[in-house]
């Protein structure tokens, strides 16, 4: 390979040396000029002047292996240097040497050594990981500004807060924090310095102002104090021990909360608070020791009260009422308990303990009732809104009879479903009633309507009755088959006030009478001539047939009653002894047979007639 092809190799080399010598500089000014990294002692001078080619690749070896290549940018320069002294006279005395042999200076290129070779492969991964240290310092100064920042920020925090017993502290984290972070960009290094001194020279200015402040407020909070043991002192001259125990915990506790006096004061201020506050406890104590008796007779009491509130542990009840009626009592008991004062201190916890146990147990036994009465009470609401869907049903009927039997059936069933939730149990009753109102309320216009037709019916008979009066009374052209028309005439009409039913049919009958009796009929005969008429009448009527069977069973049965009756009386007749008495009670029975005998004649006389039709 010629020579001069070699050197041009070497050329593209050399020219990038210096390339970016001035971010290194940079980077060392950074290291070791900065303020706010320790001075760093310079590595000791080597002399390469006198290294062979070999020595100097061992160096350029070494550095790379250190890897701090920043740093010995310089040293690399140098062993650079010395090696192209070597390398331009080997390749100047190849040059001569190949000019000697005949060759053509111009055809010359030289082939680089293998030591050659070695040393440039060296020198340019040098180059490439100097960049990449470079720029990754870079990276990390950003990284370590934004760091200087967030600290700037904290402390500004600081100085701009309350000063408090860890500010000093804070300061100190913050300064040991400042000093681990690395270099930043030498641009923001002089800023970030400023801003950091004067926020710390703040910061301690503020120090001595707030603990000037401080001193001042100690020698108030002494006052305070001061005013705090007179006013405890006083308490002692308290003839209200209790209201004097309550005062002083208040005085305790506002002691407690002032805040520090100076220190040379502080043990004296609180002795003498100490002294007044024994004072009273002194009674205290003096005072329950003299409590004893009046505290176990209290004990005894309230043992009563918690056998007599065990009772109520266990009880159980199906009605609200009951349950109502047993919580007044266990509160009396509670108001009995709280008069009846304290108990010995040693009993106390377990005497309260039994007791609230019970309590609770109780009012736990309540909640669990009104917990499954109020499962019950949704399931009573399902069972309402059942009976207002089927009385709702029954609003627009007009079958008032069936409808009417329906609704009360469904009134008497409302009455038995329970309570319900109360917070519908209005809703519900008002949604049923109106249910039912509407019907009834409908019923009772039509049964206005039908009053009306009842009114007029009832005037119809009365004016027929006296004109069957008026007929009788004549006593001319009088007939049975008029008679029967009068009959008939009347039964057409309909139906009367069911108020008057009683009276129309007794002035119907009277009227009758005249009119048969007009007739000449004779009086045995005149029920048997009426009970004729009766049969013929219904024997018209579309439903006469099941009349007359109806009124031939009644008959056969009235028979048959009087028959049994007579037997009876009969019987007993023979178990009466001879006397005055007896004879007397004898004369009534027979005078009842006797009545009794006719009776069935008379009506066996009107099954024989009920016969022909």
């Amino acid at each position: 390979m010629d020579n001069d092809k070699e050197m041009s190799k070497q050329d593209q080399v050399t020219p990038e040396v210096n390339e970016t010598q001035e971010g290194i500089q940079a980077a060392q000014n950074q290291e070791h000029d900065s303020d706010e990294n320790p001075h760093e002692e310079e590595d000791h001078h080597v002399d390469y002047s006198n290294h062979s080619k070999k020595e100097l690749i061992s160096a350029l070896k070494e550095i790379l292996a250190a890897d701090q290549l920043i740093k010995k940018d310089g040293e690399v320069n140098e062993i650079k240097a010395h090696f192209d002294e070597f390398y331009q006279l080997e390749k100047k005395e190849a040059a001569a040497k190949f000019e000697q042999e005949g060759g053509n200076p111009d055809d010359f290129q030289y082939r680089n050594t293998d030591e050659d070779k070695d040393f440039f492969k060296y020198y340019n991964e040098f180059r490439e990981r100097k960049a990449n240290q470079i720029k990754e310092l870079e990276k990390n100064k950003e990284k370590n500004l934004h760091a200087k920042n967030e600290i700037l920020q904290k402390l500004r925090e600081l100085v701009d807060g309350e000063e408090t017993t860890h500010s000093i502290s804070t300061i100190k984290e913050i300064q040991e924090e400042w000093k681990k972070i690395g270099p930043v960009p030498a641009s923001q290094n002089k800023n970030l310095w400023a801003s950091y001194n004067a926020l710390m020279d703040r910061f301690y200015d503020n120090r001595s102002i707030y603990f000037e402040l401080k001193e001042l407020d100690r020698k108030k909070n002494l006052e305070h104090k001061l005013e705090i043991c007179q006013r405890a002192e006083h308490l002692g001259q308290s003839e209200d021990l209790k209201e004097a125990i309550k005062v002083l915990n208040d005085l305790h506790d506002e002691f407690k909360h002032v805040g520090p006096v100076p220190r040379e004061e502080q043990e004296q201020v609180w002795q003498r608070f100490k002294s007044a506050s024994d004072a009273i406890y002194a009674r205290r104590k003096n005072y329950y020791e003299d409590q004893v008796e009046v505290f176990k007779a209290n004990q005894v009491k309230k043992e009563a009260l918690i056998e007599k509130l065990d009772q109520y542990k266990d009880f159980k009840a199906d009605r609200i009422k009951d349950w109502n009626n047993k919580t007044k009592e266990i509160l009396d008991i509670q108001k009995q308990w709280e008069a009846v004062g304290p108990v010995p201190r040693e009993s106390g916890k377990e005497i309260n303990k039994k007791f609230w146990g019970l309590f609770k147990q109780f009012f736990h036994n309540k909640n669990l009732f009104f917990k499954e009465l109020d499962e019950i009470r949704l399931q009573n609401k399902a069972k309402a809104e059942e009976l207002i869907a089927k009385a709702t049903s029954f609003s627009d009927s007009t079958d008032w009879q069936a409808a009417g039997k329906e609704l009360i059936q469904l009134q008497q069933d409302w009455k038995k479903i329970g309570p319900t939730p109360e917070k519908v149990r209005d809703d519900l009753y008002k949604r049923f009633k109106k249910a039912c109102d509407t019907f009834f309320d409908k019923r009772r216009q039509a049964n206005k309507e039908l009053n009306k037709e009842f009114d007029q019916n009832l005037n119809e008979k009365e004016q027929l009755c006296e004109k069957i009066k008026s007929t009788a009374s004549t006593g001319e052209n009088l007939s049975q088959e008029e008679l029967e028309g009068f009959i008939a005439e009347y039964n057409s009409i309909g139906f009367v006030p069911r108020k008057n039913i009683k009276d129309i049919a007794a002035k119907f009958n009277e009227a009758l009478d005249q009119y048969v009796n007009k007739l000449g009929v004779e009086s045995g005969d005149k029920e048997e001539f009426l009970f004729r008429l009766n049969l013929t009448k219904l024997q018209a009527d579309p439903h006469g047939n099941r009349e007359l069977n109806k009124k031939e069973h009644g008959i056969r049965k009235q028979i048959a009653d009087l028959e049994n009756n007579i037997t009876l009386w009969k019987n007993n007749l023979e178990f009466f002894a001879a006397s005055r008495t007896a004879d007397k009670l004898k004369d009534q029975f027979d005078e009842k047979i006797v009545k009794a005998e006719k009776e069935i004649d008379r009506l066996k006389k009107k099954l024989s007639i009920l016969r022909e039709f």
